[in-house]
């Protein structure tokens, strides 16, 4: 009896087996390993045409494409760093730990319209320009806009007010 049980334990356990003599061989397809791991025998195999797994690049994006077994450079996806000039800039690199910290509440709407709409509507009132249903006579580009187009204004890139 203690033999069988012995041999259905034995059978029942799953091992991993990293050793080298075996070279990684048996257990390696089952995990995702990464370009720095692994044996030589396995980065070997990653270094042919046709990998097992396929190639961790770590985030970095290729600067061109394979064609015919040979890599084509293409000049437009090179990342270019544009960086301006500092030369005349009074900052300073460093945001000290004592400066004050900005607390500033949320833009609400009624800040939104005193912004952009009341001093037009004050400068109507006051100069008699406005109709008996209270409408410009004179009404500027944003007064003029349809809800639909200012909405697709409202999401277009580089909307921002301030």
């Amino acid at each position: 009896m203690s033999k069988i049980s012995n041999l259905v334990n034995f059978i029942a356990k799953r091992n991993i087996s990293l050793s080298a003599p075996r070279e990684g061989k048996r257990n390696f397809r089952k995990f995702v390993v990464a370009n720095k791991r692994g044996s030589r025998f396995f980065k070997d195999r990653q270094s042919g045409p046709n990998p097992e797994l396929e190639v961790d690049k770590r985030g970095v994006r290729d600067i061109g494409y394979m064609l015919n077994g040979r890599f084509v450079k293409v000049p437009e996806m090179i990342p270019e760093l544009i960086v301006p000039d500092l030369k005349d800039c009074n900052l300073k690199p460093y945001v000290s730990y004592k400066a004050e910290d900005v607390i500033q509440s949320e833009f609400t709407p009624q800040q939104l319209f005193d912004a952009v709409y009341s001093k037009k509507i004050v400068i109507d009132y006051k100069q008699g320009k406005l109709n008996a249903d209270g409408q410009p006579l004179e009404p500027s580009e944003e007064e003029n806009l349809q809800p639909e187009e200012a909405v697709q204004r409202a999401k277009r890139t580089g909307s921002d007010i301030f």
